[in-house]
C-alpha cells in the first residue's frame, strides 16, 4: 500500500474538497456474540454501551484496571446480542490477547480481522458515489450509524465512521471481496 500517491497536499485537498478511498483493511475486527455480548463490552470500554440501539456505533476506549488505555476503538451494535469492535492494526494481538483475558466465558468471541476487508470513503462527495452503487441510498444514515447493504454487489456493513474529520463511510464486507469493492468504487469516483 502506498503512502502516498500524489502527494501529501494534494491528497488532503482531494478528500477535504472532493472524495478519498483509503484500504484500512489492516484495521482489526472482534465479534462479541451471545446473551453476555453487552455486558462483556461495557467490561471493557469506558462508555456505555448500552446505550447502543441495534444499527449504532460509538467511538470509546478500553482501559487497563490502573487507568491507562488499552487501545481507541469503535463499537457498533449488529444486533440484540451481537457486537463489532473495530481496533488499531498495531494492536490487534495483543487487544485480542487482552479482551480474551478479561472477557472469559461471558459471551463468544471471534477475530474477524482476517476474515474483514475495510475500506474508507471520505470526503464530502462520499455519501452520493457510496449511494450511486448500493441497492439501497444511503445518505440518510446518521453518523455513527449503520446499514446493511449490498455494495457493487458486495454484502457491506457501510457505517457513517471515519478518521478523517469529512463525512463518508467505512465498509466492511468479507476480505476476498475487498478488490472487487474498491474497484468499483474508483471506477464510480
Amino acid at each position: 500500500m502506498p503512502v502516498s500517491y500524489t502527494g501529501i497536499i494534494d491528497e488532503h485537498k482531494t478528500v477535504r474538497s472532493a472524495v478519498g478511498l483509503f484500504d484500512v483493511s489492516h484495521m482489526g475486527e472482534v465479534g462479541f456474540f451471545g446473551a453476555g455480548a453487552q455486558s462483556a463490552v461495557q467490561k471493557l470500554c469506558t462508555n456505555r454501551v448500552s446505550t447502543l440501539a441495534p444499527g449504532a456505533a460509538m467511538y470509546t476506549v478500553m482501559c487497563y484496571d490502573d487507568g491507562g488505555i488499552v487501545d481507541d476503538c469503535i463499537v457498533y451494535r449488529r444486533g440484540e446480542h451481537d457486537y463489532l469492535m473495530v481496533v488499531n492494526a498495531a494492536n490487534i494481538d495483543k487487544d485480542w490477547a487482552w479482551i480474551r483475558e478479561q472477557v472469559g466465558s461471558r459471551c463468544e468471541l471471534v477475530n474477524e480481522s482476517d476474515d474483514t476487508g475495510l475500506i474508507a470513503v471520505q470526503g464530502p462527495k462520499a455519501a452520493r458515489l457510496v449511494s450511486r452503487l448500493a441497492d439501497h441510498p444511503l445518505v440518510d444514515v446518521p453518523s455513527f450509524h449503520f446499514a446493511r447493504t449490498h455494495i457493487a454487489g458486495v454484502s457491506c456493513l457501510a457505517a457513517r465512521t471515519g478518521y478523517t474529520g469529512e463525512d463518508g463511510f467505512e465498509l466492511a464486507c468479507p476480505a476476498a471481496q475487498t478488490p472487487k469493492l474498491w474497484s468499483a468504487l474508483l471506477e464510480e469516483g
